[in-house]
């Protein structure tokens, strides 16, 4: 399957073309590799690292979904390596007594 519309099928993109556009901006690694084609095949195993707005997804391909369809079934093809929640740049907080 084609990275751009896996990234489709998967919800992290609104429409195909805005993931084809990002793709070829080279914001998107494919096993830790910097790709800028839409056409990049991928399947089960593969690691990709999204750009999200908040943060950096990392997640691993459990499966091709076979359509565009709801949120839960999207998830169930994948499994997040790294959420990216936590900002490293921040300092942490700490509570004074």
């Amino acid at each position: 399957m084609r990275i751009d519309k896996l990234v489709w099928f998967l919800r992290f993109a609104a429409s195909r073309n805005l993931a084809q556009q990002w793709i070829e901006q080279g914001h998107f690694r494919l096993n830790r590799r910097r790709i800028d084609k839409p056409g990049y095949a991928v399947k089960p195993g593969d690691v990709l690292t999204l750009p999200l707005r908040s943060h950096v997804l990392v997640i691993e391909l459990l499966g091709l979904p076979e359509r565009r369809g709801p949120a839960e079934e999207a998830q169930a093809c994948y499994r997040v390596l790294d959420g990216g929640n936590a900002n490293p740049i921040a300092p942490e907080q700490t509570q004074l007594p």
